[in-house]
């Protein structure tokens, strides 16, 4: 039978650079989850991307074990770096 799952998160991290500090710590800590299992793992997963954003899927489930994958750099922020600018245009079409 499958696990009952408790909360599925989505997050936007630097990748290798996770640590307890929010958005990370404080997400996963109200859901009784040791933030040490995930943060250990992803660092290591994503350290030849460090420093880019990543997005992260989190299944956290009823037993308070959990599942993640990422699945790598926001389309926004890849179109801003191909472009060679830091951030959109500061007024609306």
């Amino acid at each position: 039978m499958a696990k009952a799952v408790k909360a599925n998160l989505k997050l936007k991290i630097k990748g290798g650079q996770a640590n307890a500090a929010p958005p990370v710590g404080s997400t996963l800590g109200q859901h009784g989850v040791n933030m040490m299992d995930f943060i250990t793992p992803f660092n290591d997963a994503t350290k030849d991307i460090m420093g880019q954003d990543v997005t992260v899927h989190i299944t956290i489930y009823e037993d308070r074990t959990m599942d993640w994958r990422y699945v790598g750099t926001p389309t926004d922020d890849r179109i801003r770096k191909a472009l060679g600018i830091q951030k959109g245009s500061g007024r609306p079409n």
